[in-house]
């Protein structure tokens, strides 16, 4: 099953130099980019070196049951992309790859996840397809106050 999100941050995002210096490529900003109803914490110590197989452990709560998760970078082409993969968590399968375009002197923020959840389509439809939604909304609109110029 497959997920797009555009975060649809164009042509007024605030960047810098080197697009991976966004907040979405530092493992250490994920908690501010997550919903609160997640109850997203890192457990892995701090800072998280960015490379391909490092591991990042987390605790969240998905409609209200704790459960720990650990994903691998498996892919990090900065300022371009990079890749997570679930090892261990809710999903059948997670892999999400983040996407960074330069653009009309800004960046372009993409997110690609194909996922697959036990119960199949009807658990996909009832709950996991709208949760994605939001969580996707939320960092949308988090990076967008961040770091959108204003006119």
């Amino acid at each position: 099953f497959f997920f797009q999100a555009e975060d649809g941050i164009r042509d007024k995002l605030v960047t810098g130099v080197q697009t991976c210096a966004l907040p979405i490529c530092d493992a250490a900003n994920l908690e501010q980019m997550t919903p609160p109803w997640l109850q997203f914490k890192i457990l892995t110590p701090q800072p998280i070196p960015m490379r391909p197989g490092t591991l990042i452990d987390y605790r969240i709560s998905l409609r209200g049951l704790p459960m720990k998760w650990r994903t691998e970078i498996t892919t990090w082409n900065p300022p371009f992309e990079f890749v997570d993969e679930q090892l261990k968590g809710p999903y059948r399968k997670w892999h999400h790859r983040h996407t960074f375009v330069e653009r009309d002197g800004g960046t372009e923020v993409g997110d690609e996840v194909t996922y697959d959840v036990l119960g199949g389509a009807l658990i996909r439809h009832l709950f996991v397809k709208g949760d994605l939604e939001k969580i996707f909304a939320f960092r949308e609109q988090t990076l967008k106050q961040r770091f959108v110029a204003r006119p």
